[in-house]
């Protein structure tokens, strides 16, 4: 009599669930049939009353539903599932090629724009860009670019002394004095980074930019500098760009030349930006003196050099029309709104 109920009951539980039309309902029918008083379960219980010759063949039965029920639940299941997981994903779809309503484009800051413009050009007249501390020794910073101690153009940089012999750079040079130490010429570097004096008004910040370049190999002259200065000043500003060379000094190049180009602001005619000049001073450079070659293990009978260094931050002021260096450190959202 068991035999013919449980036949009845497997019947009956795969037609409830064929027929639930919800992930509830199922959970309902496999109460009724799996759980603690459930149909199957308590014919499991009730094998003790059967006869021992008996048991086997109920016992089979019993496994037999047990595993159909089972499988029809999860079949059924998998079945809701992906229903609800298609419905989500029809309700929850994002039309990709619509505009955005509420995005905002932002747009880079002007100091790390400026760098990685002049480096993305650097770099394509064939430098690499190579990083060094920003707290260095006197050594790096002065000494091995033919500035001893007590060199008065020590003046011309009021340095952040930690102690006697450490310090938070005045210049980027000191990367290049590490680099030429490591490097065999030939080689082109440019040397991004932070760099710090004691110095504060409209036009200097105690934190500030520098990118300067190195160039090491045979037969360099002054002509080779002013005609790479050339090209990355008018790729920089633009063609028409007007470029003009002063004598000036460095300890460490000599012959030594500072470099004006003709304000982008005006294009020469004279206004607040250039201060009714029409050029403005962007840079110094000149040929690497022999002392830093030698101070650095490199022969200068057989190699010559030339470098050049950017304020960068003088440089972000005039793509940019800014008139005083500390509004590109308040984070003002109105100014940076402008950058875009």
């Amino acid at each position: 009599m068991l035999l013919d109920e449980l036949v009845k009951i497997k019947e009956d539980l795969l037609k409830e669930i064929q027929s639930a039309s919800s992930q509830k309902e199922l959970n309902d029918v496999r109460i009724k049939a799996l759980g603690k008083s459930g149909l199957i379960t308590s014919a499991s219980k009730g094998m003790r009353d059967v006869s021992p010759e008996d048991r086997p063949k109920l016992g089979a039965l019993i496994n037999e539903v047990r595993t159909a029920i089972e499988q029809a639940l999860q079949v059924k299941g998998e079945k809701f599932e992906q229903e609800a997981l298609n419905k989500r994903l029809e309700e929850e779809k994002i039309d990709i090629t619509e505009p955005s309503k509420f995005g905002k484009v932002g747009a880079l800051h002007p100091i790390p724009d400026v760098i990685d413009r002049l480096t993305d050009i650097c770099v394509d007249m064939g430098f690499s860009v190579v990083e060094g501390p920003e707290i260095e020794t006197d050594y790096y910073n002065f000494e091995a670019m033919n500035i001893p101690k007590n060199h008065p153009s020590r003046d011309m940089q009021d340095t952040f002394f930690i102690t006697d012999e450490i310090l938070l750079r005045s210049q980027t040079s000191a990367v290049q004095a590490r680099e030429m130490e490591k490097r065999k010429p030939p080689f082109k570097i440019v040397c991004p980074g932070k760099t710090y004096r004691n110095d504060s008004d409209a036009t200097h910040s105690p934190i500030f930019h520098q990118l300067e370049g190195l160039v090491v190999d045979e037969n360099i002259s002054m002509a080779d500098l002013k005609s790479m200065l050339t090209i990355l000043m008018k790729r920089l500003y633009g063609e028409d760009t007007m470029i003009r060379f002063r004598p000036s000094f460095f300890p460490f190049t000599e012959p030594s030349i500072e470099v004006d180009v003709s304000c982008p602001n005006c294009h020469g005619k004279g206004c607040n930006i250039c201060k009714g000049s029409g050029m403005l001073e962007l840079l110094g450079a000149g040929v690497v003196n022999p002392k830093v070659l030698e101070m650095s293990g490199i022969d200068s009978k057989k190699y010559r050099g030339f470098a050049f260094g950017f304020g960068l931050d003088r440089t972000a002021m005039i793509l940019n029309s800014i008139s005083n260096i500390k509004s590109l450190y308040k984070n003002d959202i109105r100014f940076l709104n402008q950058m875009k």
